[in-house]
């Protein structure tokens, strides 16, 4: 199972310029956008760290993110961008030709955290390695500051995350936005530290489901759901029931596995940017998260 999702995140490093189509533009703070606008940008910047150094700064700055510093430890990688208003640190998913993140994906020991309760042994080492750097980096910000990152990535995001709120950053996090991430800890740690988090999660997606419950792993955060269709829709034991088979049954008339074809960030990007187009048009009938252009 980690093998198949570390190749199908390998697919997003191989994204090229050419194929990546900007929709965000910033012209203003990021707070200024509203929540599906924020959703977007922040799936297109973690799609970016897939790229390398060159092609993930000319892609920031068509966004609106001059600022590119490019950390890398141990196989750890990340970027930080930023402009007058905001920095985002955007953390790489799995690729299956380093071995630090294959070791991160299948050691599921638990290690005791640097807070309280325990945390993924595997991802943890991958934070030890980045985190001093990134937090040298930080320290001294005063911008608005946002965490964000795609399966792996999302894991490591929302580690550092809750590590830079009890840091000497000046900065507290303004939020993180996680696409298609696993479990991190025990229900003690991802408690512990209060963020504003939002976890998104395309129906079948497999990695969100790993480590298991019964190890003792939960998530934290607030889950947004696509539905079977890519629509977003409430979270209920009902409906999930309902889009795991249309999903399984729709990807096997396509020729595709559901639970890995919904982790594609791509698939992310898609179904984000439809909803944004039905709420502008007055079409999207679920209450989002907070109040702004998409309400």
């Amino acid at each position: 199972m980690h093998t198949t999702t570390q190749q199908w995140d390998h697919e997003m490093e191989q994204a090229n310029t050419a194929n990546f189509v900007l929709q965000s533009q910033l012209v203003g703070p990021i707070d200024g956008l509203g929540f599906l606008q924020k959703s977007i940008l922040f799936a297109e910047l973690s799609k970016l760290a897939y790229l390398d150094r060159a092609d993930a700064g000319q892609l920031a700055c068509q966004i609106g993110l001059p600022e590119v510093r490019y950390y890398d430890r141990g196989g750890a990688q990340a970027y930080v961008l930023g402009n007058i208003d905001d920095v985002v640190v955007v953390f790489r998913g799995t690729e299956p030709d380093e071995w630090n993140d294959v070791k991160a994906n299948f050691d599921v020991t638990k290690a005791v955290a640097e807070t309280v309760g325990w945390v993924h042994r595997g991802f943890k080492y991958e934070v030890d390695d980045l985190w001093p750097r990134l937090e040298q980096a930080l320290v001294s910000n005063c911008r608005t500051l946002w965490f964000t990152g795609h399966s792996l990535g999302g894991a490591i995001a929302t580690i550092c995350a809750g590590r830079c709120k009890l840091s000497v950053i000046r900065s507290n996090p303004r939020a993180l936005f996680t696409y298609g991430a696993p479990r991190v800890g025990n229900k003690r740690y991802v408690n512990y530290v209060k963020l504003e988090f939002y976890r998104w999660v395309n129906n079948n997606d497999i990695v969100p489901r790993v480590p298991p419950v019964w190890l003792g792993y939960r998530h934290s955060g607030q889950e947004l759901y696509l539905g079977a269709k890519g629509q977003i829709r409430s979270v209920t034991g009902w409906q999930r029931s309902k889009d795991l088979m249309r999903g399984i049954l729709g990807g096997l008339v396509q020729g595709r596995l559901d639970w890995i074809s919904d982790h594609l960030l791509d698939e992310y990007i898609k179904h984000l940017r439809r909803a944004l187009r039905e709420s502008e048009a007055g079409r999207l009938r679920i209450k989002l998260p907070d109040p702004g252009l998409d309400q």
